[in-house]
């Protein structure tokens, strides 16, 4: 078994990164789009939009992890939103997701965050469990509530 290193991205790794995050966006039930997935993550890159770590088993990518940045009004301080999170389904159980997830915190430390939040489907049990593992815990003082914003 080849080890597991995680580093932040760049835009030589688009073509791995957009594979990844295509596999993804098909994990929660959208339709592959490799060609949507690779403009949407170049519109990030070049916005500075997000912070986006990839994984490697050796010299093969096997996740990534993307961080957009945020503030807390009442914290008066920066924060992050772990927006995505993705292992390969080939790769799981390997610890991946694990330094994916400890790599985006050092990273958020680094840059002075008090927090980074996620939120990830009621039904990912797994996912859960790994976030609970890891020290995280599930927010029982908010409801957190979305509205679609009908196109212009």
């Amino acid at each position: 078994m080849s080890a597991i290193t995680v580093r932040q991205a760049v835009l030589s790794d688009l073509e791995a990164l957009a594979l990844l995050f295509d596999s993804y966006r098909q994990f929660y039930g959208r339709p592959s789009d490799l060609s949507a997935a690779t403009e949407f993550l170049l519109a990030r890159f070049n916005h500075g939009e997000s912070a986006v770590f990839i994984a490697h088993e050796g010299n093969k990518p096997v996740g990534f992890t993307q961080l957009y940045p945020s503030f807390s009004s009442v914290s008066l301080a920066r924060i992050f939103v772990l927006n995505d999170l993705f292992v390969d389904e080939h790769t799981r159980r390997k610890g991946v997701a694990s330094k994916l997830i400890t790599t985006a915190v050092d990273y958020a430390s680094s840059l002075g965050a008090v927090r980074v939040s996620l939120s990830t489907a009621t039904s990912n049990e797994a996912a859960q469990r790994l976030y609970q593992s890891a020290g995280w815990k599930r927010d029982e003082q908010f409801f957190v509530y979305h509205v679609t914003v009908p196109p212009m």
